[in-house]
């Protein structure tokens, strides 16, 4: 068959974004209503955690659902260290029972690309082979709030710190159409009166800045505007952000399909 010719399978590259990222479930759950093929996935942060789970075969649904019976208690640990406020041991826990815990990326139905920082070198760094649970961590352990996560011997944290939508990791991969799947949309904030406001706002930009460029290798970018009403946080709004991640993914159903036929 020409290679022209070939079928096409979406890549979607998922950001990170606290709460924001539980409209990548709805986006996915969308996707499987839509039967669109999904050939690759990369994530960092929030979005690694979705990308990962869905991988794995456990549908969008049952993993809003699984999150939802999870307390932050169970989740965080105090670290008291000079690395960060809390430890990630809760978490691991969590994945490793869902997942694993020898769970491996070949074990995975589709195949995943998670990103995260090497805060040492100042890199991003990918991991698409081998074990799974310390690279989804990795991927997802804030800086300051969790401590680095030690592996092959790297410090690494919090894959968005560089780069919030891992989109050069699908670049060059035969037969995909890049989607960039963002939640954090750029939106100008009426107001900020407390710390925790200031901060959150000053991630979000400094966070959305270093997207622009991975915006480039998209062929589509779904990211929902009504996700800047909400803050990083709200994980209590679980179901809100779910539903505004669904219902704009299938919107761009029309779009969606169009990537897909042949050229």
């Amino acid at each position: 068959m020409d290679e022209i010719n070939q079928p096409q399978q979406l890549g979607l590259a998922f950001s990170g974004g606290g709460a924001r990222g539980i409209a990548h479930l709805g986006v996915l759950a969308a996707l499987d209503e839509l039967q669109l093929p999904i050939g690759h996935l990369a994530g960092v942060s929030s979005g690694a955690i979705a990308a990962t789970f869905y991988a794995a075969g456990v549908p969008p649904r049952e993993i809003l659902r699984m999150f939802q019976e999870v307390s932050l208690g169970q989740l965080t640990r105090i670290s008291l260290s000079r690395y960060g406020l809390l430890r990630i041991d809760g978490v691991g826990k969590l994945f490793e029972q869902h997942l694993g815990l020898d769970a491996t990326f070949e074990q995975l139905r589709i195949p995943l690309t998670l990103v995260a920082t090497d805060i040492t070198e100042g890199i991003s760094v990918h991991f698409s082979e081998g074990l799974l649970i310390p690279p989804l961590l990795a991927s997802s352990a804030v800086p300051v709030l969790y401590r680095p996560v030690e592996y092959q011997g790297r410090h690494l944290v919090d894959g968005g710190l560089l780069n919030n939508l891992p989109t050069d990791a699908l670049v060059g991969l035969p037969g995909l159409q890049i989607v960039g799947v963002h939640s954090n949309p750029p939106h100008r904030e009426p107001r900020i009166t407390t710390l925790r406001g200031l901060i959150e706002r000053t991630l979000n930009l400094a966070v959305g800045a270093n997207t622009l460029p991975s915006k480039q290798h998209c062929a589509l970018l779904l990211e929902p505007p009504e996700l800047g009403a909400y803050r990083m946080t709200q994980y209590k709004r679980a179901p809100e952000l779910f539903d505004i991640g669904y219902r704009h993914t299938l919107g761009r159903a029309a779009e969606l399909h169009a990537l897909l036929q042949p050229s």
